[in-house]
């Protein structure tokens, strides 16, 4: 027995290929403006510093200025504020003072996301 890729799937990589510059880029404009949004939303919001990541679609901000770990500031700031996050410890004992947030979400999301937290924790 031989097997191969689907012919439709064949035909939709060639379409990638030859075809998808323009949706790359869109979608590449679409997460550089979430991850905008959310570096200099965090970056205004009390207890938080944040990095602006050079890849994938995921912050992780220094969340030291809680005074709790990682997994405590993540429940804390989905009882405060209903946004869901990771604790950095998830992520090994480096990540711990940290936290991750996915950006891979409609802008507008974020932005309500971000005004939660701000009215729960206050500016800069």
């Amino acid at each position: 027995m031989i097997a191969s890729v689907p012919e439709p799937m064949q035909l939709a990589a060639v379409e990638a290929i030859y075809h998808g510059e323009k949706d790359v880029e869109e979608m590449v404009a679409y997460y550089d403006r979430n991850r905008h949004l959310i570096v200099d939303g965090l970056n205004e919001i009390r207890g938080f510093s944040c990095l602006c990541p050079k890849g994938a679609f995921y912050v992780f901000p220094n969340i030291t200025g809680f005074k709790m770990s990682s997994a405590q500031t993540a429940e804390y700031i989905l009882e405060k504020t209903h946004v869901v996050t990771s604790p950095g410890s998830a992520f090994g004992p480096d990540g711990e003072g940290y936290i991750r947030i996915c950006y891979a979400s409609r802008y507008e999301d974020i932005a309500q996301a971000l005004e939660r937290m701000k009215k729960a924790f206050g500016t800069k």
